[in-house]
């Protein structure tokens, strides 16, 4: 059997409509940063998402070349995922100071009509027999045959730890609406968001926005949480 991760990790990749507490495992994943509107057509998001695949898909399909991974088993290449923050300002003692996420109690708000302004780190999962070794040679093998120069791409591993999580369905715009019934229920049962700059607002899209109607995208919220004082 192929191994797909949203049908083996349920938990991870198909929650339920109402808001849940995950605790999530350390994992590998190649990635992509930048920033800007991911709607610009030919922009540096879109142009992120191409080095993304190319690698994953060369990864994939490394078991018919003659170079061999170790432990390695077929596998359905995970769905793309983001980490995404904008700059936040907030006046201190009459002088502008600008974080990168901030703690809750900084935090403004995310500015869905200024997407030129948001920051990202775009990712795809890879299994934990993927090494560094190997993913430095899918990153030369996909520039050489795909084309696309793939240097942009790190090999990262991130352990998200305890995070509340929630399937929103509908267009990215409407995610508020989403994140208002999460962080009604955070109140509720006794913890608040803890992002920073190293735990951030993270998305995982679950739908193919060229051929799924906007109303019926399903993407996956999740937030780091910390137990309320």
């Amino acid at each position: 059997m192929v191994y797909d991760f949203k049908k083996d990790s349920k938990e991870f990749y198909m929650p339920k409509s109402k808001p849940e507490i995950v605790n999530l495992p350390r994992a590998n994943y190649i990635a992509v940063r930048g920033g800007g509107d991911p709607n610009e057509k030919g922009g540096a998001y879109q142009q992120a998402i191409s080095v993304l695949y190319a690698v994953a898909y060369t990864l994939k399909m490394s078991y018919k070349t003659d170079y061999k991974i170790e432990g390695f088993f077929q596998y359905v290449v995970p769905p793309l995922e983001g980490f995404w923050w904008q700059e936040t300002q907030h006046q201190m003692d009459g002088v502008i100071r600008t974080d990168r996420a901030g703690r809750q109690e900084d935090m403004v708000g995310i500015d869905y009509g200024n997407k030129s302004t948001f920051h990202w780190i775009s990712v795809i999962r890879v299994p934990d027999f993927v090494s560094k070794k190997d993913f430095e040679w899918a990153v030369k093998m996909a520039t050489n045959k795909k084309k696309p120069d793939c240097s942009s791409a790190e090999f990262i591993t991130i352990e998200e730890g305890l995070c509340a999580q929630i399937m929103h369905v509908g267009p990215f715009d409407e995610e508020p609406k989403s994140i208002a019934i999460m962080d009604r229920f955070l109140e509720k049962s006794g913890y608040i968001n803890d992002m920073s700059a190293e735990r951030l607002h993270h998305e995982i899209y679950l739908s193919d926005a060229r051929k799924v109607p906007a109303d019926k995208w399903m993407t996956i919220i999740r937030h780091p949480i910390k137990k309320a004082e």
